[in-house]
């Protein structure tokens, strides 16, 4: 029972010859005293199993702790609970799917970065950052990575989810990236800006490899493949303040 799995179990028993101790200790007991037994020493084997417990549901907990850092750092919240609590498996080995990928980037945040002095630029990546991590995370979407201001999401991976259920909440998830930024803009501006920033995104879906890549020391959870790539060429292909969707994702969207 899992539920009782952690239990400390002690055999008092008079059977206390050596076949039965080895009996008892690879049935899974943690000790074994015989009769007539010491009051002293089972209240100092008692102890000692509790100390044990309380140890090990520390290092439990710091391991928790430490999971739920790493993926917090691209999983929405409620996703890092079902993959804490067992209910979800974030698969380490690649694995073939159709999900849906959402690139975004700042207009000219490069050339204003080497124009900006390194507190005031932190200040806005940061905030922007956080923004649009909050609003990612509402609508499900894992956040792949960052890179500077260049933002990549994921709809469908880890999370299964319906073709047309990640389209929709991508195309409303970028929506609320561009409203996210004109609020940002009127805080930032005249304090910290001379003009407002724009962003440029773009959206496709299609058959991917996604798992964990990297080295035994790093590694990411990530995708790869064509229609990542795909996605990638649509953003780089707006205007400032637009987003583009392949056909793929207009087909799955309302008229």
């Amino acid at each position: 029972d899992p539920d009782l799995a952690s239990i400390p179990v002690i055999l008092l028993t008079a059977r206390s010859d050596d076949q039965s101790r080895l009996e008892g200790t690879t049935s899974g007991a943690d000790a074994f005293l015989g009769k007539p037994f010491n009051s002293q020493e089972l209240q100092g084997i008692v102890r000692n199993l509790l100390t044990l417990k309380a140890r090990e549901r520390e290092v439990d907990r710091l391991n928790r702790k430490l999971s739920e850092d790493v993926l917090k750092r691209y999983l929405p919240p409620d996703l890092v609970e079902d993959i804490v609590q067992g209910r979800l498996q974030l698969d380490q080995a690649p694995k073939n799917l159709v999900a849906t990928v959402l690139f975004s980037d700042l207009v000219d945040f490069t050339r204003l970065s080497s124009e900006l002095r390194a507190e005031r630029m932190s200040r806005i990546l940061n905030a922007y950052l956080t923004r649009m991590n909050d609003i990612i995370f509402e609508h499900r979407g894992t956040v792949d990575k960052f890179i500077g201001d260049a933002i990549m999401v994921l709809f469908g991976a880890p999370n299964e989810m319906p073709e047309e259920e990640q389209a929709r909440r991508a195309s409303a998830c970028a929506r609320a990236m561009q409203e996210g930024l004109a609020d940002l803009n009127d805080g930032w501006i005249p304090e910290l800006l001379e003009t407002p920033l724009e962003m440029r995104i773009g959206i496709h879906q299609g058959p991917m490899i996604v798992g964990n890549y990297g080295s035994k020391r790093r590694y990411d959870y990530t995708a790869i493949g064509p229609a990542v790539n795909l996605a990638s060429r649509i953003e780089s292909q707006c205007g400032p303040g637009d987003t583009l969707v392949s056909t793929v994702i207009a087909g799955s969207l309302p008229p």
